[in-house]
């Protein structure tokens, strides 16, 4: 698939507005059991359905729809970024993905490190933020953000470097039990880079 594949997980969302504007009419759009909850709101329509509907009740519609079973290990959400993987999508939208319960949001945001693993273009959002990893190629985050953090969820990230930012960094490192790298801003007038020679960080940017 060459398109964008957006999944819509059933975590709560109050930013409607913020959030439509990041969607494209050409997305393949997999909604997750409780997302349907969301999909008028954002004004979307699911090509794709997918859950064990414990959260919302299926609504056996023509779309295709995918039931899971109660007793599984893959989430919903999981599941979803499995099934678009083996249908060939190289770029991931997740939208519904955090808040409320924190096992589900901490589980739904290493999906992010799955798709760095697999070699696939990802960005999470939430009410407030963009969400993505960052590795050896640098990324530019302009100075629209209110402020924008670095954090190590893998366990390995070393050679950071953050230019054109209130906090620099030269070829540093961010360990894990240590995350000094929050709410750092870009420099007005300006594009901070980011980049890491060795693992990767999870970057926030954070909306005005």
């Amino acid at each position: 698939m060459s398109g964008r594949c957006v999944i819509i997980g059933a975590a709560p969302i109050k930013n409607f507005r913020k959030i439509r504007t990041f969607l494209r009419s050409d997305d393949f759009v997999i909604v997750c059991d409780g997302g349907l909850n969301h999909i008028r709101k954002l004004k979307v329509r699911p090509n794709l359905i997918i859950g064990d509907f414990d959260s919302h009740k299926n609504p056996h519609s023509k779309i295709e729809t995918i039931v899971l079973p109660h007793e599984k290990d893959d989430t919903d959400s999981v599941f979803a970024l499995k099934t678009a993987l083996n249908r060939g999508f190289r770029d991931f939208l997740f939208i519904g993905m955090l808040g409320a319960r924190f096992d589900h949001a901490l589980g739904n945001l290493y999906m992010l490190l799955k798709c760095q693993n697999e070699g696939v273009k990802a960005l999470m959002l939430d009410d407030y933020s963009e969400l993505l990893l960052v590795g050896s190629e640098e990324v530019k985050i302009s100075d629209e953000y209110a402020y924008f953090s670095l954090l190590n969820i893998s366990g390995n990230a070393g050679g950071i470097t953050i230019k054109d930012a209130l906090y620099n960094l030269e070829n540093a490192i961010i360990p894990q039990e240590y995350q000094f790298g929050v709410s750092n801003e870009v420099l007005h007038g300006k594009n901070a880079s980011v980049s890491v020679k060795e693992g990767c960080l999870l970057l926030v940017k954070v909306w005005k």
